[in-house]
């Protein structure tokens, strides 16, 4: 069974902003650029029933389009390094979007997430990369900074096990007010309960 969480997509621009960040770490396996984004709320796997409740939740947000950029660059795991990102400048508009599909999460019975919302892209996972090689990666890079993006609607995304992640599939959008949902042909939505038997 795949596992479920919502997302907002990075454009074409700001990821190959970000795909100029790869490399000059040893043990880092690069996320592909294709799979750039940044996770709202990791879902997990769940029940057909409970991934359309889910989604005809996520139905029913009305929240205005917003820009978003992408600065700054950090790692997760101090003492043993796991993963190195891209931040994202605040944005009181993503909180507030984040914060409500955590609603929604929480009300389908999906437990509560115990982390404080980072918002990020990942760029590599780490295998054995010394916590002084992840400094001097970060510190190269530590003035990065993309152009502002608009942001117009937001994905509910797939993925299935692999190393690194993905690849990642859309199953639905939700246009933000003042957006497009556009960014592809998305199947009409049918519903979980008979997607992945």
């Amino acid at each position: 069974m795949p596992r479920l969480f919502t997302a907002l997509e990075i454009p074409r621009d700001a990821a190959l902003s970000l795909s100029l960040l790869r490399g000059g770490l040893p043990g880092a396996r690069w996320v592909d650029v294709e799979n750039y984004h940044i996770t709202l709320r990791f879902i997990g796997d769940v029940e057909g029933y409970v991934a359309d409740e889910i989604a005809n939740a996520l139905d029913r947000v009305r929240r205005p389009g917003f820009e978003l950029q992408l600065a700054g660059v950090g790692a997760f795991g101090s003492k043993k390094p796991h993963s190195v990102w891209a931040g994202v400048a605040q944005s009181p508009d993503l909180s507030a979007l984040q914060a409500e599909i955590e609603r929604i999460c929480q009300r389908a019975g999906v437990p509560a997430d115990q982390r404080k919302f980072t918002p990020h892209v990942t760029l590599a996972r780490l295998r054995n990369s010394s916590p002084a090689e992840v400094a001097k990666y970060l510190s190269a890079r530590g003035n990065f900074e993309a152009a502002p993006f608009k942001v117009s609607r937001f994905v509910l995304m797939s993925s299935r096990d692999s190393v690194g992640g993905g690849p990642y599939v859309i199953e639905e959008a939700w246009p933000l007010v003042g957006g497009d949902a556009r960014g592809g042909s998305l199947p009409e939505y049918s519903g979980f309960a008979n997607m992945w038997r």
